[in-house]
């Protein structure tokens, strides 16, 4: 049985990596460098494999991370686009644990002969699915999420090096080629110097500059990049007279078809062929015309790749071989920080230009002041500065012995920047934290989208059809600042914005009106405190019952109200701090947004104060929101397991091991009409007020 500690972990590790990925995969935004997200991607595995209870449908180890953008139509792979496992180890012994587990897959122990593999360059661009019917390219489309990819068809057309019909006069009824497009460096820099001369936007990298490409809306924009193309494999495949037995007969074979495949592979026997082709590779990587972050290794034999199979999403018999992150020297001019939109102020380190991993890099993350204070990095001084993952540049030492005479001043974030560069908000770090943050999270401009979105979510204000696009619009074009804002919009304004009808206009303005009317729990929630969840709201409107009295709440007031801790507290109470949000509060006041005020628990008890419940099953009448909801009304605490702490189990329909631990333990069991008279005003003592 898996600790709650281990729990904890799997889950904060699932909602991290989802997070990347979604930065990655949707947004073309890297969040973390590649050797960072395989390491919290290897922590989960671990922990799954250790404790397979843990493993959830939803976990990023049993998927592909990534799903389709809205404005692309969702195509289903006949056969999943899966990846496959990247082996960091970046030395000779990566290889050779690669071959040895293999061997160890198929029986083979030291007397047989090695296994014959086929070694290629890991690619660095965007997965493409190349769809053929009767040798001509029907339909393309992205890896997605493994199963569902995104049709960019007409932007494939767009890159000449993918040919339009096989060259073949019998082609098969239907051949998948999958492959990845990309940009080659020397193409890359051509644009990029014809934008500047244009007065245009540059693209940031080549990998970025391909995967932006192919997934813009409009055709003619991929029409004016540079893309190229190579293939590495296969998909859904009907009616190919002599099928290759191969991985490397079948890229022989598609080469003859006319579609591009890379010279650069081998075919070699056992763990030695593979290490000479890393090395081989590692030496010339600079010198070829294109970016790449490894090697790929498979397994040759199309039979023994069957019989290996796969292990949840990755196939046993193919892995990718790292390269070592590549760094250079060069010299701090500065260090500045960005605001995120969560408030997080970043340093960032300017440097004086230096080429790595194929990229001119002027900046890097610092991460955090603990990171500066561990690395010692002050303005002035020479440093290494690796392109981690070949995404997210950062500083990774100080070469101490070329630090200037007298040594410059140590960088302190809250020194050089005791406001927010943003709004003005006061900046604070609190303790157990990492990172320093803006107080002003309803007004400051780098938080206004988070903020809003955050706001109008279902379990805050419930604001239908204020989503993200929106949101941008709204923000971008200066027609929202403060979630204050929002209740002055009118059908006019809405209706002139991007896909907004008059009718959709006039929904959203009929949600904002109706989000008027709310619940104090669902007001503190909604305005995006730091550390204050919805768990947490609902008993701060509980245990003060109007936001008057928690505005003025002291940290001794707060340490108060059930599972409010320090930290907490201090969120709370810097947050009500800054002038900026309270004048948005008053605004949002002034607008309508209202709630029913009570006593609080701080004069009355309620009838479950210091009680804890668990809801198992499906009640008759209640929803799972709605029992929660009126236990906790009620002073009590829904928690999600049963112990002997629990001092009931309400039970409905179809109710499971909660309920046969409740049994096993003792404790009391209730159905929906004994709830129902436990919570009755007149009930003094619940506990005694039923016969159990």
């Amino acid at each position: 049985m898996a600790s709650p500690g281990a729990l904890a972990r799997a889950t904060a590790l699932r909602r991290e990596i989802e997070r990347h990925n979604y930065a990655y995969y949707v947004l073309d935004a890297p969040t973390i460098p590649d050797a960072e997200y395989d390491r919290l991607f290897r922590e989960l595995q671990a922990l799954e494999a250790e404790h397979p209870e843990l493993v959830t449908p939803d976990s990023p180890t049993q998927r592909v991370g990534g799903k389709p953008l809205d404005g692309f139509a969702p195509v289903r792979h006949a056969v999943p686009m899966l990846s496959i496992r990247t082996e960091t180890d970046t030395e000779a012994s990566g290889a050779r644990a690669f071959d040895a587990r293999v061997r160890k897959e198929l029986g083979l122990d030291e007397t047989d002969l090695p296994v014959e593999y086929a070694a290629e360059l890991k690619f660095d661009g965007l997965a493409i699915n190349l769809r053929y019917e009767h040798g001509v390219l029907v339909a393309a489309a992205t890896r997605g999420d493994g199963e569902t990819g995104e049709d960019v068809t007409q932007n494939i057309r767009t890159v000449h090096a993918i040919p339009l019909r096989l060259a073949i006069d019998t082609p098969p009824a239907v051949l998948e080629v999958r492959g990845e497009v990309f940009m080659r460096r020397d193409d890359f820099e051509r644009y990029n110097e014809r934008q500047r001369e244009a007065g245009k936007p540059t693209l940031v990298n080549p990998r970025n500059g391909a995967a932006g490409s192919i997934r813009q809306l409009d055709p003619a924009i991929a029409a004016q990049r540079p893309l190229s193309f190579f293939a590495y494999g296969l998909g859904e495949v009907q009616g190919w007279n002599n099928t290759p037995a191969t991985h490397s007969a079948t890229l022989d074979a598609l080469a003859v078809l006319g579609v591009p495949v890379c010279g650069e592979r081998i075919t070699g026997l056992g763990a030695t062929a593979l290490i000479a082709f890393h090395d081989d590779i590692a030496a010339r990587r600079d010198q070829l015309p294109f970016d790449i972050d490894g090697v790929v290794y498979k397994v040759n034999r199309f039979d023994l790749q069957r019989e290996l199979g796969f292990v949840t999403r990755e196939p046993r018999w193919a892995v990718a071989h790292k390269f070592p992150a590549q760094e250079e020297l060069t010299t701090v001019l500065g260090i500045e920080v960005q605001v995120g939109r969560t408030g997080a102020l970043t340093p960032v380190a300017r440097l004086a230009p230096v080429f790595v991993g194929g990229v001119t890099v002027t900046n890097a993350t610092l991460h955090n002041q603990d990171e500066i204070d561990r690395k010692d990095v002050r303005v002035g001084d020479t440093v290494i500065v690796r392109r981690a993952g070949d995404v997210i540049p950062e500083v990774v030492a100080v070469m101490l012995g070329k630090r200037p005479d007298p040594a410059p001043p140590r960088f302190n974030i809250l020194q050089s920047y005791p406001v927010c560069p943003e709004c003005g908000s006061h900046v604070v770090r609190l303790e157990g934290e990492a990172a320093a943050r803006c107080t002003g999270g309803l007004y400051c401009p780098a938080q206004r989208k988070q903020a809003l979105l955050h706001f109008a979510s279902r379990r805050a204000m419930d604001i239908e059809g204020l989503g993200d696009k929106l949101v941008d619009q709204l923000v971008d074009r200066g027609l929202v600042r403060t979630p204050a804002n929002v209740y002055k919009l009118n059908l006019e304004t809405l209706a002139g914005l991007e896909r907004m009808a008059e009718k959709s206009a006039a929904n959203l303005l009929t949600a904002i009106e109706t989000s008027k009317a709310t619940t104090l729990a669902r007001f503190i929630f909604a305005l995006g405190i730091r550390n204050v969840g919805e768990s947490t709201a609902r008993d701060l409107a509980l245990h003060f019952g109007s936001l008057d009295k928690l505005i003025a709440a002291t940290e001794a007031d707060l340490l108060a109200v059930r599972d409010v801790g320090p930290i907490v507290a201090q969120s709370i109470i810097q947050f009500f701090a800054e002038p900026h949000n309270l004048g948005v509060v008053e605004k949002l006041r002034a607008a309508g947004v209202h709630w029913p005020e009570s006593t609080g628990l701080q004069q009355s008890a309620g009838i479950l104060a210091g009680k804890t419940l668990v809801l198992t099953g499906t009640l008759p009448t209640l929803t799972r929101e709605a029992a929660k909801e009126k236990i906790e009304a009620a002073g009590g605490k829904v928690a999600g397991s049963v112990s002997k702490k629990t001092d009931y189990v309400v039970a409905g329909a179809e109710a499971g091991s909660k309920l046969a631990k409740a049994q096993e333990l003792g404790v009391a069991i209730l159905d929906e009409a004994r709830l129902l008279a436990l919570l009755k005003p007149n009930n003094k003592n619940g506990q005694h007020a039923l016969d159990f």
